[in-house]
């Protein structure tokens, strides 16, 4: 069975996530949407939430059962090599994108040579979009509905309103 690893904060899940994850779904037969946990970087949704939005983004898509949702803290290649990964899914909006990701990749072949990792890029309409984006236009009042599921939009809304 070919796994992939899929990481993010996922702080939320936008439309450009889900894109990747259904171009990805063509190529593996298991996906591990894989919840980064940084004590850096500070999330506007917990871990439970987010991986609840997740699995309401995803609840109507045909291949519910080829995708998992887990959490992680460590080393993401660590992570892979407990999974059995075959693969790790990286997306690529921009150019700018490309650098970072390209060490990454690199560094993650020394720890793990037998894990590829894959680039994919999302639908042009969505190459501009990134969670830190869309939480701000939530926070400033502006209208995420065509960047975010709907269960987001109102999770966004929810905490913005408070």
């Amino acid at each position: 069975m070919r796994t992939a690893i899929y990481p993010g904060t996922f702080d939320p899940i936008t439309n450009g996530h889900l894109d990747i994850i259904n171009r990805a779904i063509n190529l593996f037969d298991e996906i591990i949407i894989t919840i980064a946990v940084n004590p850096v970087k500070k999330p506007l949704f917990s871990l439970n939430e987010r991986k609840n939005l997740i699995k309401n983004a995803l609840r109507n898509h045909s291949h519910k059962g080829q995708v998992k949702i887990e959490g992680f803290d460590g080393l993401l290649i660590h992570f892979a090599l407990e999974k059995k990964a075959t693969a790790i899914i990286r997306g690529l909006r921009a150019v700018s994108d490309f650098e970072y990701e390209f060490q990454m990749a690199l560094m993650n072949r020394r720890l793990a040579e037998d894990i590829s990792t894959v680039f994919m890029m999302p639908h042009e309409k969505y190459t501009y979009l990134n969670s830190t984006i869309v939480k701000e236009v939530a926070r400033l009042g502006g209208k995420i509905s065509n960047f975010v599921p709907p269960a987001v939009e109102k999770a966004l809304l929810k905490k913005f309103a408070k």
